[in-house]
């Protein structure tokens, strides 16, 4: 257990990928989960409480029900599948858990659910209740009725808003690869990356965009994506292989994502956001403002993009068009859109209305 040791860290999330859980012909490798639950048994044992992000329901229903293209050939075979299959899912889970004396509890979520303010606090109230009862929660994305606009679309993000909601401070992408490498691993000369201190333009373009077993919805990119929001909520993020026994338990090869610091809840959650309802564009001076840890003022903006209220999320961009941060606009798009690149003192004529100092406010704001 020397990946995230339960001495140094009392919380983790485990995701599992689709192609780890059920093999080429849609059922459950049900030896290599027993043994994840006996790692997982291992662990609680040691006093460490883990939560399962499992992948796999439309797999196993698209077998069920005769489904092409392992059931993702439509929206409408993927909710069926999903739907289907969820039920064997949690059924296998539960089986395996009590046979290592551990409870099982089932947690389907939404990317509302996380996205929403509200949401999210009830969701992570029930993680935080049920993980100090002892409980191992058993999440996976609702895709009996996410559609294409609204959805995780992976379980790899979905693991790292859990682990943020959670307060975790570990996540384990168990998967088929074995971690991140400088190029695509099947190429010659591929050099593994054990570590990465810092997520960059460099470390992005190292990821590969397929998913190796195309059995899952997620690759390389989803992954740094989903190392992105648990960092900046202060979460560690390993990806590590499963293609061995008690993938948990033993030294498992692995690239670890390492968090810089930890985030106040409510910055974390600014920064995990997966949508936005608009983008707000930068010039030089407002981004070295920004990165100084400053609010954002209507003289250092220069584009609005999207229709947005005032208190949504937004993306404020750099000149590059490169995401800086996220935060809550304190305008609707059309008032911001009037008073951009003016001064506090002109605003007042602008709108009609006297002014709010700032279009996103350094309290609500986190930088990427």
């Amino acid at each position: 257990m020397s990946l995230f040791p339960p001495a140094s860290f009392p919380r983790i999330v485990v995701k599992i990928g689709s192609a780890l859980l059920v093999d080429p012909d849609g059922g459950v490798r049900r030896a290599w989960l027993e043994g994840i639950a006996g790692d997982i048994a291992a662990r609680a044992r040691a006093g460490q409480q883990v939560a399962v992000v499992s992948s796999g329901a439309i797999a196993l229903g698209a077998r069920r029900l005769r489904l092409a293209k392992g059931g993702r050939a439509s929206l409408e075979d993927a909710q069926a599948a999903a739907a289907t299959g969820q039920i064997e899912l949690s059924r296998v889970w539960a089986d395996v858990l009590a046979a290592n004396g551990l409870v099982a509890a089932q947690m389907l979520v939404t990317l509302g659910d996380l996205e929403d303010r509200r949401r999210y606090l009830n969701a992570a109230a029930t993680l935080d209740r049920l993980l100090g009862f002892g409980v191992v929660p058993v999440l996976n994305e609702n895709d009996s009725v996410a559609t294409e606009e609204i959805r995780f679309g992976d379980n790899d993000r979905l693991a790292a808003r859990v682990a943020q909601a959670a307060g975790a401070g570990g996540v384990v992408l168990l998967s088929d690869v074995d971690g991140l490498y400088d190029r695509n691993p099947v190429l010659p000369g591929a050099v593994h990356i054990p570590r990465v201190e810092r997520i960059d333009g460099t470390v992005e373009g190292m990821a590969d965009r397929g998913s190796a077993s195309g059995m899952g919805s997620g690759g390389m990119i989803s992954k740094i994506a989903a190392a992105r929001i648990a960092n900046a909520a202060g979460a560690h993020l390993a990806i590590a292989s499963g293609r061995i026994e008690h993938p948990l338990g033993a030294e498992a090869r692995h690239t670890l994502f390492v968090a810089e610091r930890t985030a106040p809840a409510r910055k974390a959650w600014l920064a995990g956001g997966i949508t936005a309802s608009g983008t707000i564009h930068v010039d030089a001076g407002a981004a070295r403002a920004l990165g100084q840890g400053r609010s954002l003022l209507a003289a250092g903006a220069t584009r609005i993009e999207g229709d947005f209220a005032r208190g949504d999320l937004v993306v404020i961009a750099g000149p590059d068009g490169k995401a800086l941060a996220r935060g809550l606009a304190e305008y609707p798009s059309e008032d911001a859109a009037r008073i951009l690149g003016h001064r506090n003192e002109a605003q007042a004529e602008l709108l009609g209305y006297a002014p709010r100092s700032t279009l996103v406010h350094r309290s609500h704001m986190a930088l990427l």
